[in-house]
């Protein structure tokens, strides 16, 4: 078994899951079937395979930067429930 129920009560921990014991069960087969597999692909022999970053050989499809006119403020600010003429007004989050 790649992973322990331990491991996995853990991890649940650290991502403040609750899982209930065949929550925990079941994960726990299905994490140790995933790296069962992964395991397999270790014994590959990648000699001589070129190391792959992107699937596609695009390397750079960005346009390139244009200026251009923005909207303006008194348009965006149409689209917003609250606005005091500068900027939009939202519920305060911080106290």
């Amino acid at each position: 078994m790649k992973i322990t129920r331990e491991e996995v009560e853990h991890i649940a921990k650290l991502a403040r899951l609750e899982l209930h014991a065949e929550e925990i069960d079941r994960v726990t087969a299905q994490l140790d079937t995933i790296l069962s597999y992964v395991a397999k692909l270790d014994g590959l022999d990648t000699t001589g395979v070129a190391v792959t970053t992107h699937t596609q050989g695009v390397c750079n499809a960005f346009r390139e930067d244009e200026v251009k006119e923005s909207v303006k403020r008194e348009k965006a600010l149409a689209n917003g429930p609250r606005q005091n003429g500068e900027a939009f007004v939202v519920p305060r989050i911080i106290t």
